[in-house]
């Protein structure tokens, strides 16, 4: 240490330091349980002090001309918030030509790698140091990354209000002086970060930010914010809104859109997912347009829910497609990254929903569907293929795009395919499950003109892959009712499927036509057969009993009526000496 001091002034009475010059020392600076600091000191100021004047019982006044500290070892000890920080080749230089007026400081520190700086004018440093709130204004800097703060601040408990900004291209050197290592959450498209706004930082240790404007990237989204660092992460509560909002360079490896069909696949770049780690949250979402990269939502109310690396969309509303969605959207990093959701879809457009999310364009129509799904991986493509789940479609007054069904069957011709033909339908229901990226569908019915079509097969959303069987049933004669029915194979990539006839499928059908033609004929055969001879039975009973089938009667009838007449017959004769009563019909 080197200490050098005006002579002259210190005979005044006061002590004038001229040259302080300290080279690696240890500093601590640790706060007791009640928010009081080591570095203030009884008699030093306070709001009664003349700190300009020598006086009994007190210090004498103070200047420091330049205090020069190098290379020191800073230790930050708080026993009220249970945090001890330690902060190596700490560099302070502190200009104050009187304590009872402002100072200026430059500090430089480094920790985890990366080196901050602090520029600050400090209003008075004895008040400071009493314990009062001061004026402050301060930048801090770091690789990529500067901060500055007018307001004021006191140490004595540690407080401040005032305004801020922040401009960062890269958030990684500065949340490492901080302690937080790890890769750069910041993607290239979310650059540069800004914020402004009116801050607080409470006795107590939270962060308040009101009216304040985050800009990413292109966006700017207004805030109502409270941060608190007492738990075992920070925890950040309050208020998000924009007016547009871009999503896509957090998305899909900050791609602009995800790689859907055309033979590309899904997205295999990892994604970075370690931002949920970061902190625990609960903010309401108000939102207009979003770009998302694979679905434009016209507003958005929700909420969001981060819970130790487990975050959760709650979506109250969502309007996109001339419809709503609702429902929830999971993310998971505690032990490696899954997705999942269930979410509900009312009246939304078909043809631009499955443009945006899978560049597929050959279905029109309003959407109705509930949807549950789960899938685990580091890339969209590994999700793509663990997804399991379930749900149910409904589509009305739509069109299929790209073949003509009821013409390909009425006229068995397969060039009902391609740029013009379309198949307008009425309905289009079906329920479904999800399994190792595989969607099974045994259910699909299509109503519509002239045309009726069940289906059932596979969809393999890893894959992009398609191998499902419809069969369609066309009215080839209004006037006759006559049906035709053609099973048929719709395989291959999504991007380009190809139609065939199932011609296996088809021949099983011919087979079971005939088969039930064949057993139609065979009942047909049988009741004629069991009809003569009914008539057979018939006319030998009438002849060998003498039994006349009157009109309306059946043959048991006309059997049971002879034989009880005969019978009374033969009863009166033995009982009557063997005549027939007058009234009596004479037996035959």
């Amino acid at each position: 240490m080197d200490l050098g001091v005006d002579l002259s002034a210190l005979i005044g009475g006061n002590i004038a330091v001229q040259r302080f010059e300290v080279n690696q020392p240890q500093i601590i600076l640790e706060m007791d349980r009640s928010g009081r600091g080591n570095w203030v000191f009884e008699g030093m100021g306070g709001a009664d002090a003349a700190p300009t004047e020598a006086s009994s019982g007190g210090m004498p006044a103070i200047s420091l001309a330049r205090a020069l500290i190098t290379g020191a070892s800073l230790r930050y000890i708080d026993h009220a918030a249970g945090t001890d920080i330690t902060i190596e080749g700490v560099d302070i230089d502190l200009a104050m030509l009187d304590a009872a007026g402002p100072a200026d400081l430059r500090l430089s520190a480094r920790r985890g790698g990366q080196t901050g700086r602090i520029e600050a004018q400090i209003g008075s440093v004895s008040s400071l140091l009493a314990g009062n709130v001061v004026p402050i204004s301060a930048t801090l800097s770091a690789d990529g990354s500067q901060m500055s703060f007018e307001g004021r601040a006191g140490l004595e408990p540690l407080a401040a209000e005032g305004r801020i900004s922040l401009e960062s291209s890269r958030l990684a050197p500065a949340l490492a002086l901080a302690g937080i290592t790890g890769a750069e959450p910041l993607a290239e498209g979310a650059r540069p970060l800004t914020l402004g706004g009116q801050i607080t930082l409470a006795p107590a240790g939270s962060v308040h930010v009101r009216d304040g404007v985050i800009g990413v990237g292109a966006n700017r989204i207004r805030t109502a914010l409270d941060l608190t660092l007492s738990g075992e992460r920070p925890n950040l509560t309050g208020e998000i809104s924009a007016d547009t909002l871009d999503l896509r360079p957090f998305l899909a490896g900050g791609a602009s859109a995800p790689s859907s069909s055309g033979g590309a696949g899904w997205p295999t770049s990892r994604i970075d997912a370690s931002a949920l780690g970061l902190l625990d949250a609960r903010i309401g979402l108000t939102l207009g347009p979003v770009q998302t990269g694979f679905a434009n939502l016209d507003s958005v109310r929700g909420t969001l829910v981060i819970d130790r690396a487990r975050g959760v969309l709650e979506l109250a509303e969502v309007r996109a497609f001339e419809g709503a969605l609702s429902g929830e959207v999971v993310a998971n990093n505690r032990s490696g990254l899954s997705v999942g959701g269930n979410m509900r879809l009312r009246g939304v457009r078909l043809l631009p929903l499955l443009q945006q999310a899978a560049d597929f364009e050959r279905l029109t129509g309003l959407a109705s569907m509930d949807v549950r799904f789960l899938g685990s991986g580091a890339s969209v493509d590994a999700i793509m293929r663990s997804l399991s789940g379930e749900g149910r479609l409904d589509f009305t007054a739509g069109e299929i795009i790209g073949f003509d069904l009821a013409g390909m069957l009425r006229n068995l011709d397969l060039s009902y395919v391609g740029e013009g033909n379309r198949t307008i339908f009425e309905s289009l229901t079906g329920s479904f499950t999800i399994q190792n990226g595989v969607l099974n569908n045994p259910d699909l019915a299509l109503a519509a003109s002239r045309v009726t079509v069940s289906g059932r097969g596979d969809v393999n959303l890893g894959e992009q892959i398609l191998e499902y069987r419809i069969t369609p049933q066309a009215m080839r004669n209004a006037e006759t009712g006559a049906t035709l029915s053609v099973p048929l194979l719709i395989t291959g990539p999504w991007s380009a499927p190809r139609f065939r006839l199932d011609l296996e499928g088809l021949a099983e059908q011919r087979l079971g036509e005939e088969r039930e033609r064949l057993e139609a004929a065979a009942r047909a055969e049988a009741a004629r057969l069991e009809a003569e001879a009914r008539a057979r039975l018939e006319q030998r009973v009438q002849e060998e009993l003498g039994i006349t089938r009157e009109e309306g009667q059946s043959t048991e009838e006309a059997l049971r009526s002879g034989v009880e007449e005969a019978a009374r017959d033969g009863l009166l004769r033995l009982l009557g000496g063997g005549g027939a009563t007058p009234d009596a019909p004479a037996g035959n």
